[in-house]
């Protein structure tokens, strides 16, 4: 028995060792403002505790839709023209609620097999009906729209989580809302800037270099009256600013615009703050290997021509073409340093595939947090304390068994949320409290039991033998079920609910360590002191 002891406690002791080193890890100083610096470096809080801002955000999935649509129009009149297949119009009957139809006019009855042999060479994701007066629909397949909105949801998630960590937030919160359609939960614990953070991931930062075909105008009214009344084929107005006599409210101006881009967002490599020829903040902008080699074909065809560099959809700058440009560029505008910084940190991590709108916003103080902090802690000292007295009071010395395996149960689960990482939430804080109750359960159903052998004449070894036996199924089957009610919990819930779902599952995994192995080494090792026939302290 003591060689089985030996190695039993040396387990004991080294699961003591390393889940102890998860809650303070090295400290700087063994002092008590050094180990509690340690703890909280280790174990980190979330949003109720420590304070910040919980925002649900509608991911406008229908945006992306119409971006795909809008480049498979532009699409169909390429290879329409390259096939020279006439048509009288291309449009999108209902944009708002079904940007994913396209509507053909007026296409020959002979052209039918170039047009079929298009849509499904170039436009796999899209089907092709026919209708009335040479018409055709040329729609996205159901499972090709799902997809779409699904990878929507997913861009803007990953999205926002890459300008989130360059802002350097500690531990965000940031995933698919299980409780709406195409919703995205951001917890962000101890940010002092919220209104900042919101326009940094409401931005869509779409950056796009087209021609510049007219302007600046004063007015949209005086852009059409230029171009007397109609504007010119594949074009479009968009405002901008300008500083002149020409410039509207505001100094708002607009600008004819071509609607094709030469590159966009897309093609970036990398973007970072600078300043111009002024000294004036600036982004430079550098583009991939393609989009060099497009942006190169395009100012190499139109030197003399200006050129628009248009970000979401508003015109920074207009600029002439005076020699071919390959893959490196400068965004000016009346830009501050820290806009500039914001701007090139949008611009690295992606553009949005979609508009957001917020549809919940919460803060909460760090004066909050901390007394939530403390009221969670002083009920669990609290608890834990209780449960502790009764069991010495109620088993005697078999109770100090049962508070040591619970003291050790407590820096297990502890310890786990040092080395994985986990956020502590107040619900996380309750779940420790149910865990510390079903340890309590645990050693209760074995003593009891042990009670029950001693009562029937046999002898402590054989007692503490048959209790530990005949509880531990009941252990075992009280433990699964409610462990896999907690991770039901995890996989449906959202944030709170899963913090209590992880400190409830791995407590329950601990228990069974403590509440079974620790307590029973501790019986044999008592057993082992004492004499022969020497009565067992139970109560």
């Amino acid at each position: 028995m003591n060689k089985n002891l030996g190695w039993k406690m040396g387990v004991i002791v080294a699961t003591l060792v390393v889940f102890l080193f998860g809650i303070i890890g090295i400290p700087d100083s063994w002092s008590g403002k050094g180990l509690l610096a340690a703890v909280g470096n280790r174990i980190h809080l979330g949003l109720d505790l420590k304070g910040g801002t919980h925002l649900i955000l509608q991911v406008q999935v229908n945006d992306a839709v119409k971006v795909d649509s809008d480049n498979a129009i532009e699409r169909l009149k390429t290879d329409l023209r390259a096939r020279k297949v006439n048509y009288a119009e291309i449009t999108k009957p209902d944009p708002v609620n079904e940007p994913e139809k396209i509507v053909l006019k007026g296409v020959p009855s002979e052209s039918r097999s170039d047009l079929l042999s298009i849509v499904q060479d170039r436009l796999p994701e899209y089907g092709l009906t026919s209708g009335a007066d040479n018409s055709w629909t040329v729609a996205m397949k159901p499972q090709a729209l799902a997809d779409l909105k699904k990878r929507a949801v997913t861009q803007a998630i990953e999205t926002i989580r890459n300008r989130i960590d360059q802002l350097g937030v500690s531990e965000p919160i940031i995933e698919e809302h299980g409780l709406g359609q195409y919703q995205i939960l951001v917890q962000l614990p101890g940010i002092d800037d919220p209104a900042r953070v919101k326009d940094i991931m409401q931005s869509t930062a779409m950056l796009e270099i087209r021609q510049s075909m007219g302007g600046p105008y004063p007015s949209e009214q005086a852009a059409l009256q230029q171009n007397n009344g109609v504007l010119p084929p594949d074009t479009m107005l968009l405002p901008g600013h300008s500083i002149g006599a020409a410039a509207g409210d505001a100094g708002q101006v607009w600008y004819l615009i071509s609607r094709a881009s030469a590159v966009t967002g897309r093609d970036l490599r990398g973007a970072e703050p600078s300043r111009d020829e002024n000294g004036q903040p600036s982004v430079t902008f550098n583009l991939t290997g393609e989009g060099g080699r497009r942006f190169g074909a395009f100012t190499g065809a139109h030197v003399g021509d200006n050129l628009a560099v248009v970000l979401d959809n508003k015109v920074q700058e207009v600029a002439v073409i005076k020699e071919q440009i390959h893959d490196t560029g400068v965004i000016n505008g009346r830009f501050g340093e820290q806009e500039a910084k914001d701007l090139a940190m949008v611009l690295r991590s992606g553009a949005l595939p979609a508009g957001i709108k917020y549809l919940e916003e919460r803060t909460v103080g760090p004066s909050l947090g901390t007394d939530s902090i403390r009221a969670g802690v002083t009920a669990a000292v609290i608890g834990m304390l209780a449960v502790l007295i009764f069991m010495l009071v109620y088993y005697h010395a078999a109770g100090i068994n049962a508070d040591i395996a619970l003291i050790l149960n407590l820096i297990i689960l502890l310890g786990f949320l040092g080395f994985s990482g986990a956020t502590l939430t107040l619900p996380g804080i309750a779940g420790v409290i149910l865990t510390v109750g079903m340890g309590v359960d645990s050693n209760v159903l074995i003593f009891e039991r042990i009670r029950e052998e001693l009562r029937g004449g046999k002898t402590p070894p054989s007692a503490v033998e048959q209790g530990f036996s005949h509880a531990w199924i009941t252990i075992v089957d009280t433990h699964v079920t409610t462990i896999v009610s907690a991770i039901i919990l995890f996989i449906f819930g959202t944030g709170p609910v899963r913090g209590f779902a992880v400190t409830l599952s791995f407590g329950l995994f601990a228990n069974l360590f403590t509440a079974v192995f620790v307590s029973r080494v501790i019986f044999d090792w008592i057993l082992n002191r004492k004499e022969r026939g020497e009565a067992l302290s139970i109560g």
